[in-house]
């Protein structure tokens, strides 16, 4: 042992252990000094709100969609492995091996995004039975839109990136996804209730779908809305897209033409231009005025204006010119106001202005400033008869709340209500009347004239027979391409007030680019009568002719059975609402319930596998 610790033996090694010591010693006072790192908090888990109709029927909820990738150096045998996935990912076997030769050199690439769980389900089985390491899956928040093209525009779409591109899903982001609180580790968006009825919806799109396929348009738009609240129950933009495709859908598939299309509605404006003049005391009922076919005046300066008619109707009072739909009156009806004031009773209508409804990319139209070089001699009684005056469907329905309501307009909304998660009512939509308008007499005046139009004037096919209706059509040539007017393009409008007498819903239908008869009085008055008795008779109006159903009044409530879920739905039918409470707790699922009683069908069906984030529809009477 003696010989072992030698001086100079020792010496190294103390020299050694000090160097150690001295570097341990300033690598930790190099630690001490050095900030500590924050840990970057975990990002909240977002539960975006569902979009359902006003009875809560599931319009747009919230789903998983995976994206899956591949590390293509780890993928041993590109062959075996693209024979293995192709079947599960609907895909061709060379498709998966041209990728994986073409991003060899690639640490990651993509082989298909947005995989619904189903297919995820179906290839995570595969590629885990078969140990492919070189796969990956990221999950990713998305959308299913159980009712697929059903009020598409009025519903918009959801982009990968969780944010709303359009319709509701754009103008109520904040509402469904709110913004994130400091220290969360969740968030939960808000359900919004719209305004239509899905049943409704349903029945008026396959009425104007049928309406397009008739007359061969390039697109129509079709809006009903409550008079008395401005709710809108039907919205209609046609051509329309699939939403749960709609990365493939076609320009004029997005386009929610109600709010941004911006046109001449022609013969239909006139009821304002009435109702502005009659309003003013400028002309009254018994008033006449001598149609000889066109229309003609002289200005200051000379020039001479002309404005043809359909034909010559003779003498004629307002009524019988809105009957009639003459042009000759009607521009000698403005005659009558001066341009300023004209001008600004039109915007007083709303014309010219947004009318604040809950979507994106409203248009606000055009109205010509009469001290505007674009203002001629001509305007007043062109933009009298619908023309030289730009229009959105929700202006000129807003203008009708007006005629509707005694003269009083209502504000438009598609939004019914909106719930917290927990379902307590976070708001509920209220009538919001504006100033008045026109005086009740005049509005009384104008509704009286638009139910002769229905019974014996251009808007006859439009009559009903055991509920009055009062109408006005129009049809204006469209704006050609190379300016001035399409000798072939028509837009054929009609709008409608019923019941007269204490009117409940103004229709409103517009038809673009029919292809052989154009007149509205002929092509969209009878699909407003269809429109018109599928709306009385969905909500129970009463009228002469009402569908009616017989029920013996015995009810028979099935005895509770014991609720189970398993890996597969069990059969729900004949479950009341509070044998469905255990489903509320479950995190594993979805579940939307539609009405009270007992459950009488079901959305999967029984025996379907049970799978994360499924959507589970219970419809209950």
């Amino acid at each position: 042992m003696n010989d072992f610790f030698k001086r100079k033996r020792v010496a190294v090694i103390a020299i050694a252990a000090g160097a150690c010591l001295l570097y341990i010693a300033a690598h930790y006072a190099q630690l001490a000094q050095t900030p500590v790192a924050q840990i970057t908090a975990r990002a909240p888990v977002l539960e975006r709100g569902s979009i359902v109709d006003r009875s809560g029927k599931p319009l747009a909820v919230q789903t998983n969609f995976f994206h899956v990738g591949v590390t293509p150096r780890l993928v041993k045998d590109a062959m075996t492995f693209a024979k293995d996935i192709a079947p599960a990912l609907n895909m061709q076997e060379s498709e998966i091996i041209k990728l994986l030769n073409d991003e060899s050199e690639s640490s990651f690439t993509y082989i298909k995004k947005k995989i619904n769980q189903t297919v995820y389900d179906e290839l995570k089985q595969i590629t885990d039975a078969k140990d492919y390491i070189a796969v990956r899956y990221d999950k990713i928040p998305g959308r299913v839109y159980p009712e697929n093209a059903l009020a598409a525009q009025l519903i918009g779409y959801m982009g990968d990136d969780g944010n709303g591109l359009s319709g509701t899903e754009y103008a109520m982001q904040s509402v469904l996804a709110p913004a994130t609180s400091e220290g969360a580790t969740a968030r939960h968006g808000r359900n919004v209730y719209l305004t239509i009825d899905a049943n409704l919806q349903y029945k008026l799109e396959q009425i104007a779908s049928s309406a397009m396929e008739n007359t061969q348009a390039e697109s129509m738009m079709l809006v009903a809305v409550e008079a008395k609240t401005g709710e809108v129950i039907s919205y209609i933009s046609l051509p329309s897209v699939d939403l749960n495709e709609y990365g493939s859908a076609t320009v004029a598939q997005m386009i929610d033409r109600p709010a941004m299309t911006a046109y001449e509605p022609g013969s239909v404006f006139k009821i304002f231009t009435v109702a502005m003049l009659y309003d003013a005391g400028l002309i009254h009922a018994d008033d006449s005025f001598l149609c000889d076919g066109r229309y003609e005046t002289k200005t200051r300066g000379g020039e001479t204006i002309h404005i043809n008619c359909l034909g010559r109707h003779g003498w004629l009072t307002p009524r019988d010119a809105l009957r009639l739909s003459c042009n000759d009156v009607i521009s000698q009806i403005s005659d009558r106001m001066d341009e300023d004031d004209f001008a600004a009773k039109i915007r007083a209508l709303g014309f010219g202005s947004k009318t604040g409804i809950e979507l994106p990319g409203e248009t606000a139209g055009s109205v010509k400033d009469p001290n505007s070089r674009l203002w001629s001699a001509r305007s007043k009684p062109t933009i009298a008869i619908g023309q030289e005056i730009s229009v959105s469907a929700l202006q000129m329905i807003y203008a009708a709340t007006a005629l509707a309501n005694g003269g009083v307009p209502v504000k438009l909304t598609t939004i019914k209500r909106i719930t917290n998660k927990d379902g307590s009512t976070h708001y509920e939509h209220e009538a919001q009347y504006g100033e008045r308008m026109l005086r009740e007499a005049t509005a009384n005046y104008l509704l009286s004239c638009m139910e002769t139009t229905a019974t014996t004037g251009t808007g006859s096919r439009a009559s009903l027979g055991d509920i009055s209706i009062g109408v006005k059509t129009g049809t204006a040539q469209m704006a050609s391409e190379r300016g001035g007017y399409s000798d072939t393009d028509f837009l054929s409008n009609c709008i409608a007030v019923f019941p007269i007498e204490a009117p409940e819903i103004i229709l409103y239908i517009v038809i673009e680019k029919a292809k052989g008869e154009t007149y509205a009085g002929r092509i969209v008055a009878p699909v407003i009568a269809e429109a018109a008795d599928a709306i009385i008779n969905h909500l129970g109006m009463s009228r002469g002719g009402a569908d009616s159903l017989l029920h013996s009044g015995r009810i028979t409530i099935p005895a509770g059975t014991p609720l189970t879920i398993g890996s597969t739905l069990p059969d729900f039918t004949g479950m009341s609402k509070r044998d469905l409470l255990p489903l509320l707790e479950n995190t594993r699922f979805q579940v939307k319930m539609n009405g009270n009683g007992w459950v009488t069908s079901q959305t999967p069906s029984a025996g379907t596998p049970v799978t994360e984030n499924m959507v589970i529809e219970l419809n209950l009477e």
